[in-house]
């Protein structure tokens, strides 16, 4: 799929029928809608960049007093079924539909989507593509069952079979949060607190959602820091940012429905 075309997919969350390709392996499901079909494009990074098992080391063992701390948050976080929060969580699950992405426009005050910044948005695409390649190798090394698996206990989003083969650790989505405020931040410094606590958010959602343990999330942003400061290394990405830099200044105002 052309870029162009895949800022399009981004923009308009793809089809509400379309159905995954079948070869599809586990790791590209993370966008816990059974349409998603994740833009063919490629991000800034292989996977020989940067050995993200090793960076993070293994998730504790159940047993452990922080396993067992994990363990605990996620039955907390049961009760917040049908709240504000648990609607948020749902929303920052949405990568490719915009409702996350809405989340960083409202945070950097600024009106960013793929219509409006398509640059930076393109930039954004290609992070997320990139914690795949990162991320996913050490979710395969690790192996950590989410925590839904073997209980019926409530979760944010619909329950698939994907969620019984991409592992838990570290978080794709808390990876994706952090890597998308650091980024932004350096695009709009001047809203740095709002902008790293959007992305903080993003991780908590993922523990709030119940798809993922706390410490999963933790690891995904460390990751993520890697990541962002090894992309900063890569030419492309350099050159990407300056033209998104040009292309946020034109912005003066947040997108609609941002509340006060």
């Amino acid at each position: 799929m052309p870029s162009a075309l895949a800022a399009l997919a981004f923009a308009a969350g793809l089809s509400a029928c379309a159905a995954a390709p079948a070869h599809a392996p586990a790791a590209l499901a993370e966008s816990n809608s059974p349409s998603f079909v994740p833009p063919e494009i490629d991000g800034y990074l292989t996977a020989a960049d940067l050995d993200g098992a090793a960076l993070i080391g293994p998730p504790p063992a159940p047993d452990s007093p922080r396993g067992r701390a994990d363990a605990q948050r996620f039955e907390e976080t049961r009760s917040l079924e049908g709240t504000a929060r648990w609607a948020k969580a749902a929303a920052d699950a949405d990568l490719w539909g915009g409702r996350a992405l809405k989340g960083y426009a409202c945070a950097a005050g600024l009106d960013i989507s793929p219509q409006t910044t398509p640059v930076t948005a393109h930039i954004l695409e290609r992070a997320e593509q990139d914690v795949r390649t990162i991320g996913t190798p050490a979710k395969d090394h690790y192996g950590r069952p989410r925590p839904l698996i073997g209980n019926d206990k409530p979760i944010c989003v619909p329950r698939a079979p994907w969620m019984e083969t991409n592992a838990s650790y570290p978080s794709g989505h808390s990876m994706t949060g952090w890597a998308w405020a650091l980024i932004l931040v350096e695009l709009a410094p001047e809203r740095a607190d709002q902008l790293m606590a959007a992305g903080k958010e993003m991780g908590t959602s993922r523990v709030v959602c119940g798809v993922h343990y706390e410490s999963d999330v933790e690891a995904g942003r460390d990751l993520a820091a890697a990541m962002v400061a090894r992309m900063r290394g890569n030419p492309e990405f350099r050159a990407d940012m300056d033209k998104a830099r040009r292309e946020m200044t034109r912005l003066s105002a947040p997108p609609s429905g941002c509340g006060g």
